[in-house]
């Protein structure tokens, strides 16, 4: 009878923590997205041709972003971190990931919908 008990306790438990666990967490932080992308901000705010280490920290945002999490936590943190620094041209970008030779799924402009971001 005791064995009974503990083994039904024991499955509650591990119900409760499989119910109780988040179904997504974003493993990509904030402090990533703008470490790797702030050698882009010159050429945000002036054109011309983006630096390696900008592409290089697209590349790398691209390949830490795999999951759907990943990228809407991303795109929040795009549209947080442009709009705290002035003279971004949005146009530039929205065509960066391009100019890289990378593909996002989405569009870097402050009126992206993060939440519809797969």
């Amino acid at each position: 009878m005791a064995n009974t008990l503990a083994l039904r306790l024991a499955g509650l438990v591990v119900l409760c923590m499989v119910v109780g666990a988040p179904i997504a967490q974003a493993a990509i932080t904030c402090g990533q997205v703008t470490s790797n992308l702030g050698p882009c901000i010159n050429y945000l705010k002036s054109g011309g041709v983006p630096a390696a280490a900008c592409c290089n920290g697209i590349k790398s945002l691209q390949n830490s972003a795999k999951t759907t999490a990943d990228r809407q936590t991303a795109c929040k943190c795009l549209k947080t971190a442009a709009s705290s620094i002035s003279g971004i041209n949005y146009s530039l970008a929205a065509g960066l990931p391009g100019k890289c030779g990378v593909s996002i799924p989405y569009k870097i402009s402050p009126s992206t919908d993060c939440n519809t971001v797969k």
